[in-house]
C-alpha cells in the first residue's frame, strides 16, 4: 500500500535529506472534511508574515477554492524534515511549498503525488525549470519560479580597465579582462567556493560550461573548470576568501566597488541598484562560448499524499491558483523571481527590461537534481564541494581532488 510505503520510506529518509538536522516535530495535519473546512499549507518563507502579499495570496487561493487555508511557515531545511515526519505519522499537509532540490528526496520516501494525478497542469513550465521537479517522466511539483546565477559588473572598473562587457564571450576573453582589472589597480571577480551547497551552487556553472558530468566529477571537463578555479585564484584575480565566502558575503565584497565581476543571482537586484556605483549584468560564459547553464534555485508547490483522497481536489485548485500567469507575475516580482513559464517572462521584461538577461540566465539553466540525478545529487554536491576546498586551498591539485570526490561517491551506499 502506498501509504504504508510513506511510513517507512520517510523515516528511512529523514537523515538523508539533511544530516546535521534532527527530525523534529510535526505541524498540525489535514483535517477529515474535503470540501470545505481547513486546508494546511506549508511554505519556507518565515520572513513574510500574515499581512504579507504572499499570506494574503495564499489565503486568497484558499478563498478561491471554497476552503480556509492555515498556513505555517518554516526554515528551509526545517520544513523539509517535518514533511518527512509529518508522513510518516500520517498528518502531511495538503499542500507544500519546498525548495526544488529536496523534491526528488520527498518524492523518494512516498510523500508526494504526481501532478497529472491530482489534475494540476504543468505544460506551461519550461522544461528545464519544471526538471528539478520531474523523476522518470513525471512532475511532482509546480515551481512558483527560478532564480539562476549571472555575472554582476562593475561600469566603473571595467571602463577604468579598457574592458567592454560585450567582449566576454568565453573563460579566455573573461579571464583577459580579470588580467585588465588587475592592471588598472582594481580587482577582478568575487565568487562563493565555501564548503557547503552555496559552494556547488556557484560551481556549477563553470562546471558544466566546460560539458562537466556530475556522475563522472573527475573526467578532464571538471578538471578544467576546477583549474580556471584554482588559476584565477593562484593569480591574485580572485580572492582567497571565497573559500569562506557565502553567496552574501561574496556579494557584500563586489558592493564595495573594487570588483570588476560578481558572480550572484536574482535576488541581489535590489541590492544591485543600491550599491552606488553602475552595473550590468551578462551570462556566465561557458569555456567555448555561449551562455553556461547554470543551476536553477526556487521552490515548488506539492501536493503530499493523504488518507482522504477526497482532499485532492481543493489542493490542486490552490496549487493552481499559486502558479496561474497573474499570480506567478506578482509573486515572482516580490521574490526577485524570474516566472517559469515564457508568456510571463515577456511581461516582466516589458515592465522591467533589466530582468533580460536574467530570463536569458534561466532559460539556459537547468535543475541540480535532472537528468536522472534526483537524490544522488546531495552526495555528489557534498564531494564537488569538498574537491573545490581542497584544489583552492593548495591541499591537492584539480585533477587528484575530483579523482577522490570521483572515489567517494562511487564508495557512497545509500
Amino acid at each position: 500500500m502506498r501509504h504504508t510505503r510513506v511510513a517507512l520510506a520517510a523515516l528511512a529518509a529523514c537523515t538523508a535529506l539533511v544530516a546535521v538536522t534532527a527530525c523534529g516535530g510535526s505541524g498540525s495535519g489535514s483535517s477529515s472534511s474535503a470540501a470545505s473546512g481547513s486546508y494546511t499549507f506549508w511554505d519556507p518563507y518565515p520572513q513574510f508574515d500574515s499581512s504579507s502579499a504572499w499570506a494574503k495570496l495564499v489565503d486568497a487561493c484558499g478563498t478561491k477554492a471554497g476552503v480556509t487555508v492555515k498556513r505555517t511557515a518554516y526554515d528551509t531545511t526545517d520544513l523539509g524534515n517535518k514533511a518527512l515526519l509529518a508522513a510518516q505519522q500520517g498528518n502531511a499537509p495538503d499542500v507544500m511549498l519546498v525548495d526544488n532540490p529536496v523534491v526528488s528526496t520527498l518524492e523518494q520516501a512516498g510523500i508526494l503525488n504526481k501532478m497529472s494525478d491530482v489534475g494540476v497542469s504543468t505544460t506551461a513550465i519550461q522544461p528545464n525549470i519544471i526538471g528539478a521537479g520531474t523523476l522518470d517522466g513525471s512532475s511532482y511539483g509546480v515551481p512558483i519560479g527560478a532564480n539562476t546565477l549571472a555575472l554582476y559588473y562593475n561600469k566603473k572598473v571595467l571602463d577604468a580597465a579598457h574592458v567592454d562587457p560585450a567582449s566576454i564571450k568565453d573563460w579566455a576573453s573573461l579571464t583577459a579582462a580579470l588580467h585588465q582589472a588587475k592592471a588598472a589597480g582594481k580587482k577582478g571577480i568575487t565568487f562563493s567556493a565555501i564548503g557547503t551547497e552555496e559552494g556547488s551552487f556557484q560551481f556549477l556553472p563553470w562546471f558544466w560550461g566546460a560539458k562537466g558530468d556530475l556522475t563522472h566529477l573527475d573526467n578532464a571537463d571538471g578538471q578544467a573548470a576546477l583549474s580556471l578555479w584554482k588559476d584565477w585564484v593562484s593569480q591574485g584575480l580572485a580572492p582567497n576568501d571565497v573559500l569562506i565566502n557565502t553567496q552574501t558575503t561574496s556579494w557584500q565584497e563586489f558592493a564595495t566597488g573594487q570588483y570588476a565581476f560578481g558572480e550572484n543571482g536574482t535576488w541581489q537586484l535590489a541590492n544591485a541598484k543600491k550599491a552606488g556605483f553602475p552595473y550590468g549584468v551578462i551570462s556566465i560564459p561557458a569555456r567555448a562560448g555561449g551562455p553556461a547553464p547554470a543551476p536553477t534555485g526556487g521552490e515548488f508547490v506539492t501536493v503530499p499524499v493523504q488518507k482522504d483522497t477526497a482532499r485532492y481536489k481543493a489542493s490542486a485548485k490552490i496549487a493552481s491558483c499559486l502558479t496561474d500567469d497573474a499570480n506567478l507575475l506578482t509573486t515572482d516580482t516580490t521574490l526577485s523571481y524570474i516566472a517559469p513559464t515564457a508568456a510571463v517572462q515577456k511581461q516582466q521584461v516589458a515592465a522591467d527590461p533589466g530582468l533580460k538577461p536574467w530570463t536569458d540566465a534561466v532559460a539556459a539553466a537547468r535543475g541540480r537534481t535532472s537528468g536522472g540525478l534526483g537524490v544522488r545529487y546531495p552526495v555528489i554536491s557534498e564531494q564537488l564541494w569538498t574537491a573545490v576546498q581542497a584544489a583552492l586551498s593548495g591541499g591537492k591539485s584539480p585533477a587528484a581532488a575530483l579523482k577522490t570526490a570521483q572515489t567517494a561517491v562511487g564508495n557512497h551506499k545509500s
